[in-house]
């Protein structure tokens, strides 16, 4: 049984250039937005291939959405730029709508990006750079400060990392975020992963090869707010923890070496109290301050393993990670857009 794969055909230069780039972008409620962020688009796309003969599309991944997002996304016109439009039969999550637009990316390298607006598509042509001039196949952008934030969430976002590269052979950059560009064997390499529990920083990181990290400022949003509540951000941290990260067990095994280290040193005060000092020492506080303790050990600790028994579980019954309701593909006139890019540079 092969249980590696060879890809040392497919190069990260300029020579992997050659069959292109899928822009993959997942939107949600995003009816607002999406016209201007497909002109920004289609004009990124004419740069790029009058700078690196680069052929360009965008995959628009609709997940669910409650407005008119996909209606608008079904009349984005192919100006310069191919668009497919992939709308899920229901709201998967980001990670199923990340994963659907890499498995239907028609080109050979990826760019992944928000469909809110906070991420620049001019930026995309300084990741693109790196990935042909410099020969990097993973480029990765990751926030440049969070003086920002409040301090309790930066305090967490640190907590969070510590403890996901604590003891792990591939660190994952702290900051680093879903805006990033794979070349043709990334790509390659990404599509390959079978687990249906996915963290994308994390398996971007695990894949390897050459990677480089630009640091940007996200900018406002175009409009609307942030569908990431607190309550999702907290689920998305305990399914990257429990995916890339034994930590919660080595610190369940800890508690656990720590009470019964505790309980060892009570028993000996006990012993010296009443052997020495001749006191007796009342049961019930104890006892029940024991009980508590205890209880609350192992419950912690069953319900650290209960979350990766529960992975085991989704992995076991192999559902599909996502349903497409809806396929369409328009493709771009390449001698029209060059027309209207050189009468724009005649104007």
């Amino acid at each position: 049984m092969k249980l590696g794969s060879d890809l040392s055909g497919l190069n990260a230069g300029a020579n992997a250039a050659a069959p292109g780039l899928s822009i993959v972008v997942p939107v949600f409620n995003e009816a607002a937005g999406l016209q201007a962020l497909h002109n920004r688009l289609s004009t990124l796309s004419m740069t790029l291939r009058q700078r690196y003969g680069l052929a360009c599309e965008v995959v628009y991944v609709d997940d669910g959405s409650a407005d008119a997002t996909l209606s608008i996304a079904r009349n984005l016109p192919a100006d310069g730029i191919d668009v497919q439009v992939l709308s899920l039969s229901r709201n998967f999550g980001k990670e199923a709508a990340l994963l659907a637009g890499l498995d239907h990316a028609r080109r050979g390298a990826v760019l992944f990006m928000d469909g809110d607006g906070q991420h620049a598509p001019e930026l995309a042509e300084k990741l693109v750079s790196h990935w042909i001039d410099d020969g990097y196949d993973v480029v990765f952008t990751a926030k440049a400060h969070r003086d920002n934030e409040p301090r309790l969430r930066r305090t967490a976002v640190r907590g969070f990392y510590a403890l996901i590269n604590w003891g792990a052979r591939t660190k994952i950059p702290e900051d680093a975020g879903d805006f990033r560009l794979l070349s043709p064997r990334a790509a390659a390499a990404l599509k390959q992963l079978p687990e249906r529990n996915r963290f994308f920083k994390g398996l971007a990181t695990w894949i390897g090869f050459r990677q480089f990290r630009v640091d940007y400022e996200p900018e406002p949003r175009a409009h609307g707010f942030s569908t990431f509540s607190a309550s999702r951000l907290i689920g998305l941290s305990i399914e990257g923890l429990t995916s890339f990260s034994v930590a919660p067990l080595r610190i369940a095994s800890l508690l656990g070496v720590l009470l019964a280290l505790g309980a060892f040193l009570f028993g000996l005060s006990i012993l010296w109290e009443t052997w020495i000092d001749g006191k007796s020492v009342p049961g019930y506080p104890s006892l029940m301050v024991g009980m508590m303790t205890i209880g609350g050990v192992q419950l912690l600790m069953i319900g650290i393993v209960g979350e990766y028994i529960g992975k085991i579980l989704s992995e076991l019954k192999a559902r599909p990670i996502y349903f497409i309701a809806e396929h369409s593909v328009r493709q771009s006139d390449p001698g029209a857009s060059a027309a209207r890019s050189e009468q724009s540079a005649a104007e």
